[in-house]
């Protein structure tokens, strides 16, 4: 027996472990841009289907039914994103003949609009959110939000994993959302139908795992907290979901299971809901008919495989357990590591993974290794780390502690802000909405410092001599050190000068053999053991995640990754490098993206607000806006085109403009 996985990435590791544990043979399909993924080669054999570019390879359905055909596959597990949800493979999956690992086909149908999804959930009396699905004329969706009631949510029907959304706050917005919002969902769905509804203010986003099997049983797993989001993405999900009353649990269950059996549901399934924070009230949101990225914190605290249980239901098996041998026990938090920078926007980060440092106690699932090169092509998610314990607090805490203790070198994660978001008050109390992040951002008081950059180099540099000077030792050499330091006419004195994002730095060190003194200050001593530097100073001793190799020093400090690159003593003295971007009067690219409008001419005036350009970068559309007054000087792309980070986009003619 053999399966394909028609994905990539964390999930087709997934899938593959559970696979191999089943004794089925696993194969993997891989893009240009994926040939050295770790999904392939965790696979036991692995399929070319195309260019990088999804629209080319993943999401092109002749190519996964053909790459099934010719491994020899009898199951095609789609995952998630990609094709997970679309109805054309899942029927052409089965009229090739193979078994396809998910609901039927009518069922994705019937879910995967979001319009044909409210109706069936009304009808199977599951309360919805009031709105409008009858027009997509453009005056008939304004006058329903006119009529609903300011501010509404502009949705795709055909949405998912927080695109095609938009929230207009006022008339004045409308017209801009509906416009964005049908123009991402066009590129992730080739679909722009679009419907409108109120938008609840104070809403926490809490689903229901269900599973149901083809001899018409459905049950429920139980809850799942999934709040904390950005850009309608989510990055930390719970279960089971907070402080939910027993009687509105309870019916949050009977409205999941329900509309399950009203489609007759045959696979595992997330029917998720927003609940009013202020009234207790919930509203079906949507039906997810595939496995969730979250499904993980379902799985630590019933001790259900659900990989398995949908490939042996896809084989024709019943439920194998009934809804009253179900039990939840203890708590379990999931954290999604993404390659993003939270302090410049969630700008996605590109680069090759130079080093991973594991904590220990934790679930892993992962799609990178070290060496794994993060593209501009696919989601900004990495990789999700998931701790469970008796209660939520000590789950909190083991996931701080794997935080603290993770390392992911070579591209800026939002690892720091995962730590930021697990310590904030909010988070800890359990109250938060789906507006937390955007509320708390706001507030810049509220927001945590890094600490200073020179905190950080002191730390890198006693790793790198701590490293030299244990080499030294092992090769009784003295010349071993020099390659980055230099000898000065003070004794003992060596200079460590590093390079990061921000600047350079130079750090002055004199001592050996573990014990030195820093720019002036003695009694620091410091050592290497597996993977850490653990350094003694002022009475108390710490141990910080690193990594020192191919010129470089990789460290984590309170939970956030840093990166320096030596600087050889022939690179001092030469000219500066240029580390600022963005020169006066350039709108240059924040991060590596697709050139998808611009929407400028050369002489035009614009002002603070402005959208100049609209990039898209890891299945996301991002908006460069102006941030003050001028005139198009000239415009250095074309829509369609690829463009680096940093390339000059547009240049302006300004006196005291600066445009971000």
């Amino acid at each position: 027996m053999k399966i394909l996985i028609a994905n990539r990435g964390e999930i087709a590791v997934r899938i593959a472990r559970t696979a191999r544990e089943m004794g089925i043979a696993t194969i993997a399909v891989y893009s240009d841009a994926d040939r050295d993924a770790l999904h392939v080669r965790r696979c036991d054999e692995a399929i070319h289907i195309g260019p990088s570019d999804s629209a080319a390879s993943y999401l092109v359905i002749p190519r996964i039914v053909e790459a099934a055909i010719r491994a020899g596959a009898t199951l095609v597990h789609p995952g998630y994103g990609f094709l997970a949800e679309n109805a054309a493979l899942a029927r052409a999956v089965e009229r090739a003949g193979l078994c396809w690992v998910g609901p039927h086909p009518e069922a994705i149908e019937q879910m995967g609009s979001k319009i044909e999804a409210r109706r069936l959930a009304a009808e199977a009396g599951v309360p919805v959110i009031p709105g409008f699905d009858s027009s997509q004329d453009p005056a008939a969706l304004a006058a329903a939000a006119d009529r609903i009631g300011y501010p509404v949510m502009l949705k795709a029907s055909a949405g998912g994993g927080g695109k095609g959304i938009r929230v207009a706050m006022s008339a004045a917005e409308f017209a801009t959302g509906l416009r964005d919002a049908r123009a991402e969902s066009i590129r992730a769905f080739a679909d722009d139908a679009m419907f409108v509804e109120r938008f609840v203010e104070r809403p926490r986003h809490i689903e229901v795992q269900v599973v149901g099997d083809r001899y018409g049983n459905v049950i429920q797993l139980g809850t799942r907290e999934c709040s904390v989001q950005r850009r309608h993405q989510k990055l930390i999900e719970e279960a089971p979901a907070l402080g939910i009353p027993d009687e509105t649990r309870g019916a949050l269950h009977s409205a999941a299971v329900s509309l399950a059996l009203a489609i007759g549901y045959d696979n595992a399934g997330t029917v998720e809901f927003i609940v009013d924070a202020e009234t207790g009230a919930f509203y079906f949101l949507e039906m997810n008919t595939r496995l969730q990225v979250e499904h993980t914190v379902t799985e630590l605290v019933t001790g259900i495989d659900l990989v398995e249980w949908q490939i042996r239901i896809a084989g024709g098996e019943a439920l194998p357990q009934t809804q009253a041998e179900i039990r939840v026990r203890g708590h379990a938090i999931e954290a999604r590591l993404n390659a993003e920078d939270p302090w410049n926007g969630f700008a996605p980060q590109t680069g090759r993974i130079s080093a991973i440092g594991l904590p220990a106690g934790i679930r892993w699932d992962s799609g990178i290794a070290a060496g794994s090169e993060v593209t501009p092509y696919y989601d900004s998610m990495l990789a999700k780390l998931i701790a469970t314990g008796a209660d939520r607090d000590i789950a909190r805490r083991k996931m701080l502690a794997a935080i603290d203790t993770l390392l992911v070198a070579g591209l800026r994660t939002n690892q720091g802000f995962l730590r930021w978001l697990l310590t904030h008050p909010k988070v800890v109390s359990g109250s938060v909405t789906t507006r937390f992040i955007d509320e708390e951002m706001v507030d810049e008081v509220s927001l945590p410092k890094s600490p200073p950059i020179e905190r950080i180099a002191r730390l890198a540099a006693l790793g790198t001599l701590a490293a030299a000077d244990r080499k030294r030792a092992r090769d009784h050499s003295p010349w071993t050190a020099l390659g980055m330091a230099r000898f000065t006419p003070h004794r003992g004195l060596r200079h460590v000068c590093l390079d990061h994002a921000d600047g350079r730095v130079e750090v002055a060190v004199a001592g050996d053999t573990g014990s030195y003194q820093i720019d002036g200050e003695q009694g620091w001593r410091a050592r290497l053991t597996a993977g850490a530097l653990e350094v003694e100073h002022a009475g108390s001793i710490a141990r910080y995640p690193i990594f020192i190799g191919d010129g470089r020093v990789c460290l984590t400090c309170e939970g956030s990754g840093y990166e320096f690159r030596w600087v050889a003593r022939e690179e001092r003295w030469l000219a500066g490098s240029d580390h600022d971007a963005s020169a006066a009067g350039a709108l240059r690219a924040p991060f590596p993206g697709l050139v998808t409008s611009i929407e400028v001419a050369v002489g035009d005036e614009v002002h603070e607000g402005d959208i100049i350009v609209v990039l898209e970068a890891m299945k996301m559309l991002h908006s460069l806006s102006a941030s003050g007054h001028g005139t198009v000087a000239a415009i250095h792309i074309e829509a369609g085109t690829s463009v680096e980070s940093g390339a000059a986009l547009v240049t302006f003619e300004i006196e005291t403009t600066e445009f971000s």
